[in-house]
């Protein structure tokens, strides 16, 4: 009996063994399908070893499916970048009927918070809609529109659990989430990752989020964005590019998926532990944002003779 049982035995623990092969195969992460461009990384790395800070940079052509990595996994602040996963938070509560796109909504006063954004500007009681609000956090990178949506959208812990059951990892808001204090002191009012950030922007390019309309909608949303004196003022102006910006003082970070002629790229590019922490338009991190997007813009679109006009800078400061 027990000669017979040994085989049956060996058998389990190879189908055990193969099952868990088979399991890690498949959680392996989705970007494991991309080939690395080495000439793209190797002249992005050049940018990058001269600053001063910590800086990372994940960049993907979606028409060739080459990509290129420097510290792409890392988790950097993410500053106003999290108003992203915000947008998709307040998007899937609209999905599940809890509020409309339209919905009225009364502004107080109590809400206003200092940075950016117009809606501290409004007067209490002001009539205004959820259209309004999101709109407002993401093109103006409004911080109390921001915290509105947070709040409307269930805040971190429903957005995080999204996030979570969506296969982002490291990706998260901090801010008035319970459990993550800690986080909240190392990174502020989010994390990311520069490789998290560009899939997201890219599942919401590929209508993959939420619903085809939601994505669509938050999409045409990301492409009106006021703060464009930064990676954006280094493509032409009459290329349609999805982006949103983050600024602290030790931190600058941008993600952008820009609709090129000749194939759609996205790129994020985060800095930390930024030694320059001057709110001047040569900050260096400024500067190594719009260096990485000119690079890449002339990189995929070679043929391309546009240049940023001489003297425009004037006009953003």
């Amino acid at each position: 009996m027990h000669l017979h049982s040994e085989p049956h035995r060996l058998q389990s623990i190879l189908f055990f063994i193969v099952m868990l092969l088979l399991l890690g195969f498949l959680q392996q992460p989705v970007f494991a399908q991309y080939k690395t461009d080495k000439k793209l990384e190797s002249r992005l790395k050049a940018l990058t070893d001269s600053f001063h800070g910590l800086a990372g940079i994940y960049v993907r052509n979606l028409q060739t499916g080459k990509e290129a990595a420097i510290n792409a996994d890392t988790i950097f602040p993410t500053a106003s970048i999290i108003k992203v996963p915000i947008l998709v938070g307040i998007f899937d509560k609209i999905r599940q009927g809890d509020y409309t796109f339209h919905q009225p909504l009364i502004y107080r006063d109590s809400m206003a918070r200092k940075g950016s954004g117009l809606m501290q500007f409004f007067k209490d009681s002001a009539v205004t809609d959820l259209r309004t609000a999101i709109t407002l956090m993401i093109t103006h990178s409004d911080n109390a529109a921001a915290v509105w949506c947070e709040r409307l959208a269930g805040g971190g812990t429903a957005i995080n659990a999204w996030l979570e059951a969506h296969g982002f990892h490291d990706t998260r808001l901090n801010s008035r989430t319970p459990g993550r204090e800690q986080n909240r002191q190392l990174y502020g009012w989010g994390q990311t990752t520069p490789r998290e950030m560009a899939r997201l922007l890219v599942m919401i390019r590929n209508e993959e989020v939420v619903s085809p309309q939601a994505s669509q909608t938050m999409y045409r949303i990301m492409t009106q964005c006021f703060w464009n004196e930064f990676g954006l003022s280094r493509i032409p102006p009459y290329i349609q590019a999805a982006s949103k910006q983050g600024m602290v003082d030790d931190s600058r970070s941008e993600l952008v998926l820009i609709n090129a002629p000749h194939g759609d790229y996205v790129y994020y590019i985060a800095t930390k532990n930024n030694k320059d922490q001057r709110w001047v338009p040569d900050n260096e991190g400024s500067q190594l944002e719009r260096k990485v997007s000119g690079l890449l813009w002339e990189y995929f679109e070679p043929h391309s003779t546009w240049k940023p006009a001489a003297g425009v800078e004037q006009y953003w400061y």
